[in-house]
């Protein structure tokens, strides 16, 4: 793709709850896709050969989505011979910030439906939509668990794009100072293997600011125990609490209200730290007991590695007969390129799935030329 100009996509991404969330943005409880398609009844469009195509595509591609491993970067194709969608599924940790960065590459308007789903509850109502211009939009994981982006154009357009997915920390670092680094983490045995650790662990040298990683409310402030002097602070908006142990001391007030980046004490090694170096024992906490807070905090933003400029307007034509499943797919099968990653194609099977296939295996061939309706015939 040579030249990069602006997408106009619509992103529904998928989360625990916020139907009210779509009321403010719409109006309504659909997402743009769901309008689309409401447009297309309402055009008598869902009971013709395109409508039923296209809406299929949309099942299919939630239904059978093609494994990734994020970060992740691809650019993609949609060609107009017949209605297509493309599903990619992949893991995410609860903590995780995922960046969605969309451009595409031809001047006629190119709408792009994304909606994001939590694999395994495929048809459920995406909760969070977007339908906007703008190029980058973030979800923030509440849930580890696989989820699935649907990528799907409108009926009768084809279009080229760009996607890449980072991954990052949702909340700011509870620590600064330059030499601050994570040196014990979440699961390390403790007491001889009697318990297991519930945090990281923060070096930094004493005296260093610990401080609100999130705008909220210190719920509790402690003096005794393990932790030494402790911070309690409720994360707003969000279903966790924070948690500051071993601290020096104690900057903030219970029921106080502090901003993200705010100094909420000093760290120390207070508690049972008083034998090791100076840190900062950092955990989250949900109604279900503690999670691992390494990536809510995690400075290092993962990005995917480049994408080789190859063509996508053109068919591939399977060198070597090749397993799929349970299924053999002959030498010589032509098939329809969807994306092409740092190393391989995501090509289209004749029946309509998916399939990795890397350069070797394919050889580009001049593409047939085909309109829509007699495709659909």
């Amino acid at each position: 793709m040579k030249s990069i100009t602006p997408i106009i996509f619509l992103l529904a991404t998928v989360c625990s709850s916020c139907s009210s969330t779509i009321k403010k943005i719409f109006g309504g409880d659909k997402t743009p896709h769901e309008e689309y398609a409401e447009k297309l009844e309402d055009k008598k469009l869902d009971d013709t050969p395109e409508g039923r195509a296209w809406l299929a595509a949309s099942k299919l591609a939630l239904e059978n989505p093609h494994a990734i491993q994020l970060p992740y970067r691809q650019n993609g194709y949609f060609q107009m011979d017949k209605p297509r969608s493309l599903g990619l599924k992949f893991h995410a940790k609860q903590g995780e910030r995922l960046t969605f960065s969309f451009n595409k590459s031809y001047r006629t308007a190119f709408v792009l439906y994304a909606d994001l789903f939590k694999a395994g509850d495929i048809d459920a109502t995406p909760v969070l939509s977007a339908d906007t211009s703008q190029l980058q939009f973030s979800f923030d994981v509440d849930q580890t668990a696989d989820y699935i982006l649907r990528l799907q154009p409108e009926l009768f357009r084809a279009g080229e794009y760009s996607l890449s997915i980072s991954v990052g920390p949702s909340l700011g670092f509870p620590v600064s100072h330059s030499k601050s680094n994570v040196g014990s983490f979440w699961g390390a045995a403790r007491d001889g293997g009697r318990r297991s650790h519930e945090g990281i662990d923060i070096f930094a040298p004493k005296g260093s600011p610990a401080i609100a990683a999130a705008d909220g409310y210190v719920t509790g402030l402690r003096e005794e125990g393990i932790g030494g002097k402790t911070v309690w602070l409720r994360a707003e908006g969000k279903n966790y609490t924070l948690y500051y142990a071993h601290l020096d001391k104690q900057l903030v007030r219970e029921g106080e209200f502090v901003k993200k980046g705010q100094v909420v004490g000093l760290v120390g090694n207070t508690g049972n730290a008083k034998h090791t170096a100076s840190h900062l024992h950092f955990g989250v906490y949900t109604s279900g007991g503690p999670v691992d807070p390494l990536p809510f905090v995690n400075k290092n933003i993962k990005t995917a590695s480049g994408v080789p400029n190859k063509s996508l307007a053109v068919s591939l034509k399977l060198v070597k007969a090749k397993k799929a499943g349970n299924d053999l797919i002959a030498a010589n099968t032509i098939l329809v390129p969807l994306a092409v990653t740092s190393n391989a194609y995501i090509a289209e099977l004749p029946g309509g799935k998916t399939i990795r296939l890397s350069f070797n295996e394919v050889k580009a061939v001049k593409q047939e030329t085909k309109t829509l309706l007699t495709a659909l015939k």
